[in-house]
């Protein structure tokens, strides 16, 4: 095992060191949480702590693998007895434990944002997808902080308020009837757990030793309660986060947990980390510069010792497309200086740079203009086509069909097309599945099940689980490729699918759409069963046919095809949310325009909401700031288009927070990228007249001898 100290600056030592009681680690960015964080475990670890006493918790699925593979190469083997886990995991792991004391079953089902879309439209009598999302998420909202529907009733501001409130209430019993939970029930019921169950409590409090916490800062009030409820009186945990990082308030985090410790916890010691191993003191000097204005809970300034870098520069634009032509003249640049300075021998990757903005939609331009220069990219945090609400109703059938007792699927498939069974019998089925602690598919076929249920109930349900059983038998015996195609063409029509999608959408135009991924995804399927085309190469081969159900049965592997195809040398497209926690050398932020960053403030408008909203989108400009490691460019534009109409723009107020010295404010790309290939053009006439002049000489000696 490595020296838990070992490269380690002082402020990062006495953070690893610091194991006695509650710690606070300010960890600015770029300033090495991650490192501390493993490197803390292996502390642990060394004074004696069990690593199966361990809890390293995350926010994301990629940072707790991150961790993983960090803590495994410090202290090996003993990095898989830690549990290194997102919030969401280890609620199912204290659900899964004791979910039995509040009525769930040990394989309770976990619903994914379209399941509860769709049972929310159920709820609310509604069609319309943008209504049960704003349904959706003030229902997260109101979880988040701890309430539940009577409470959220009670406190409604207003009549719509009180109809969400009301349909919350429905949407309440039914997950308990189905058996069901989702995300955010998988931090409330915990609380729920450790809150009323004393022997619940005991219990995690003594299996955690020490819990560490990242991004503390994103964390949301019923996360903090989760929390303090794990750690208990002993108060054994190390949380690190960035109060100038804290970007997520529409999602319910709130810098209040961070005022909260020093009051819950007296005793807290508080660790800041401010020396920045990302990026040059140009950069972060830009970066203090503009997050200075907000109020400080805890000041810090980061600082660097990797040298002052290249001026930030600010590029001004006509409009979106000029915008878009300037950032890839600069990476065109940037990468033509490479060439020039190293003799044409090395160009800086296309993964070294990164164009960031503020919302999805800003994306295509640069797309267009990337396209047109023949630069390879890639837009982070787009849906991926299997993230689809069609594709997802296919895979349902398809995890059934391998899988009968997966719950989740059984509810989307069944209703996915309605087959004139109503909620009222799933929830029936539902609650005689957890009396006999069975799965809904089994419990579809249990004798006693007449006794709860009327007799057409029952005879819709049977048809349904014959019907889904003769698919898995055909499923099984179908092979290769045309087999496949068949065999889905068919079941889509007897399922009555491409019906239920115009019927539910509005638009026809988008009901298309939405038939023609169906057909693309199945032509897929058919192709990875071999024997005509390999889909994924995209080209003919003489594969080995395989069945469709084993096919299906690496349904959760298909999601992960397209980044395993992409080449990793690309130029990255990414809303600035998506871009926290990555870094890249050269960044381009891009929109910086009042409206859009800070995004629609009327600063008229002094209420605390106001402010609040305003100093968070300031910490969004500094965590795009950061993510810059060589060198930054913040480009506006003068004129934006708003609807079909081109509207006069301003530059974000943020640019001149930033203060960059009035040289360096503008900068030409293309000129830029001219004066480069001049400049190279007259390198290479200089080399070819030297050439020119070693074979002269070379003639000349031979005439001579």
């Amino acid at each position: 095992m490595s020296a838990p100290s070992s490269g380690l600056n002082l402020a990062q030592q006495e953070a690893v060191h610091y194991v006695q009681g509650p710690c606070l680690v300010l960890a600015g960015a770029g300033s090495g949480k991650t490192r501390v964080i493993t490197h803390k475990i292996a502390r642990l670890i060394e004074v004696g702590l069990e690593p199966q006493r361990i809890a390293a918790i995350t926010f994301t699925n990629k940072a707790a693998s991150e961790m993983r593979e960090r803590a495994r190469s410090l202290i090996g083997k003993a990095a898989k007895e830690v549990l290194i886990c997102t919030f969401h995991a280890l609620g199912v792991r204290i659900m899964r434990h004791g979910g039995h004391l509040l009525g769930l079953k040990p394989q309770f089902s976990i619903l994914d944002s379209d399941d509860v879309s769709s049972i929310l439209k159920d709820c609310g009598g509604s069609t319309d997808a943008a209504t049960a999302r704003q349904w959706q998420w003030t229902i997260s909202l109101w979880k988040n902080s701890g309430l539940d529907s009577a409470q959220a009733q009670a406190l409604a501001k207003d009549e719509n308020e009180r109809t969400i409130a009301r349909i919350m209430g429905r949407y309440e019993e039914r997950l308990a009837a189905y058996q069901s939970v989702d995300f955010d029930d998988l931090i409330g019921l915990p609380l729920k757990l450790l809150v009323q169950f004393p022997q619940e409590r005991e219990h995690w409090q003594a299996a955690m030793g020490h819990v560490l916490v990242d991004e503390y800062q994103d964390t949301n009030a019923t996360q903090y309660e989760v929390l303090k409820h794990l750690v208990g009186p002993r108060a054994r945990f190390t949380a690190v986060g960035d109060d100038d990082q804290s970007i997520y308030g529409w999602r319910g985090a709130t810098l209040d947990n961070l005022k909260r410790l020093p009051q819950d916890f007296p005793n807290l010691k508080l660790i800041k980390l401010e020396q920045n191993y990302r990026s040059t003191s140009a950069i972060l000097r830009a970066a203090n510069n503009v997050i200075a204005p907000n109020p400080k809970l805890f000041p810090k300034t980061l600082f660097s010792e990797l040298g002052e870098g290249e001026p930030v520069r600010v590029v001004d634009a006509d409009h979106e497309e000029h915008e878009a032509e300037r950032a890839v003249a600069r990476i065109q640049s940037l990468r033509a200086g490479t060439a020039v300075s190293s003799g044409g021998t090395q160009f800086r990757e296309f993964k070294e740079f990164a164009i960031l903005y503020r919302a999805n939609h800003m994306a295509k331009p640069f797309e267009k203009a990337l396209r047109r220069a023949q630069i390879p990219y890639k837009v982070s945090g787009g849906q991926s086509f299997f993230d689809r609400a069609e594709i997802k109703d296919l895979c349902a059938w398809f995890r059934l069909w391998v899988n009968n007792n997966d719950d989740p699927a059984f509810l989307r498939a069944i209703t996915s097309p309605k087959r004139g069974i109503g909620h009222q019998t799933l929830a029936s089925l539902g609650s005689f599945a957890s009396q006999y602690k069975a799965s809904l598919f089994e419990a579809l076929f249990s004798n006693s099940l007449g006794s709860r249920l009327p007799s057409r109930a029952v005879a819709s349900l049977h048809e349904f689980g014959r019907f889904l059983n003769d698919q898995e038998y055909r499923a099984r015996h179908t092979h290769g490729a045309q087999e496949a195609k068949d065999f889905l063409s068919a079941w889509l029509k007897d399922i009555g699918y491409q019906k239920h999608l115009y019927d539910s959408e509005e638009n026809e135009k988008v009901a298309a759409m939405r038939w023609g991924h169906v057909l693309e995804f199945c032509d897929w399927m058919a192709g990875r069963c071999g024997g005509e085309i390999d889909d994924a190469a995209g080209v003919h081969t003489a594969q080995e046919k395989k069945s469709l159900l084993e096919v299906a049965q690496t349904i959760s592997l298909l999601s992960t095809l397209n980044e395993r195809d992409q080449d990793p040398n690309v130029v990255t497209l990414s809303t600035l949310h998506a871009a926290k926690g990555l870094e890249w050398p050269h960044v381009m932020l891009v929109g910086v325009n009042e409206g859009l960053l800070p995004f629609k403030m009327d600063d008229q408008d002094k209420s605390e909401g106001q402010i609040l909203r305003l100093e968070e989108e300031r910490r969004l400009m500094y965590v795009g700031i950061t993510r810059a490691q060589r060198s930054l460019a913040v480009s506006w534009t003068r004129r934006r288009k708003k609807g079909r109409e081109s509207v006069a723009a301003l530059p974000s107020r943020f640019i001149a927070e930033m203060a960059l010295e009035k040289t360096t404010l503008k900068e030409d790309p293309r000129e830029k990228l001219k004066a480069l290939r001049a400049e190279f053009a007259l390198k290479a006439a200089t080399a070819a007249a030297a050439r020119a002049q070693v074979d002269d000489w070379r003639g000349t000696k031979v005439v001579g001898n």
